[in-house]
């Protein structure tokens, strides 16, 4: 092709879009839809009576490849329980400005107490903004749910936490059913709240 044609062939790829039909994404007005399983803003879930899943054992800031978790735990004490175990997350920070988003810390998670929601919007006007402490984390209180610290309601130790067995007495008692055997080891038990299935490390089955 002679050189002087070279400007011609460079601008036809704008000829070739002029006449294309136009998409305009009317954002912020309508927000993009996202799939159900994309990774956003982080989320630090609550049992049904609302103490926290967090044990602060601290797996998800060792998994993360950035160095944005910093998780520092206490030990629970009868008169302050804030988890079913025997510690929880007394400080949770996550730094937005280093996260990648990629999900790794709540593979780790043993609790199912990190996971991720459909949240994208995380632009701030500061860099102190964008280091989200744990009330910026913590699930809501749903109705039915109490504000830690108290005692556990669904059980007798972290056990019948995680292996479901405290909501099935409660859901026993609630409907005057007799009750059940608590689920063996490996098996899953209803969660009344969602219906989804907790398997034996407290993770909700059939439930993003």
């Amino acid at each position: 092709m002679p050189s002087f044609l070279d400007p011609v062939a460079g601008f036809g790829v704008s000829f070739r879009t002029i006449f294309k039909r136009v998409v305009t994404e009317q954002y912020p007005e309508k927000p993009h839809t996202v799939s159900r399983r994309f990774h956003g803003r982080h989320q630090l879930n609550r049992h049904p009576d609302g103490l926290e899943k967090c044990i602060g054992c601290e797996l998800c800031a060792w998994a993360c490849p950035a160095d944005a978790i910093l998780v520092q735990g206490a030990q629970n004490t009868e008169d302050g329980r804030y988890s079913p175990g025997e510690r929880y997350g007394r400080v949770y920070q996550i730094n937005y400005l280093r996260c990648i988003l990629c999900g790794l810390c709540i593979e780790a998670c043993p609790t199912r107490a990190l996971t991720m929601t459909n949240e994208y919007e995380l632009a701030d006007r500061t860099r102190a903004d964008l280091i989200y402490e744990k009330q910026d984390l913590l699930a809501p209180l749903l109705p039915g749910m109490e504000a830690p610290p108290h005692p556990m309601r669904l059980g007798e130790d972290e056990q019948d936490y995680y292996l479901g067995a405290g909501l099935v007495s409660a859901n026993s008692a609630a409907s005057g059913d007799v009750p059940r055997t608590p689920p063996a080891a490996g098996t899953t038990a209803a969660d009344p709240g969602t219906g989804a299935g907790i398997g034996p490390t407290g993770a909700r089955i059939g439930q993003q």
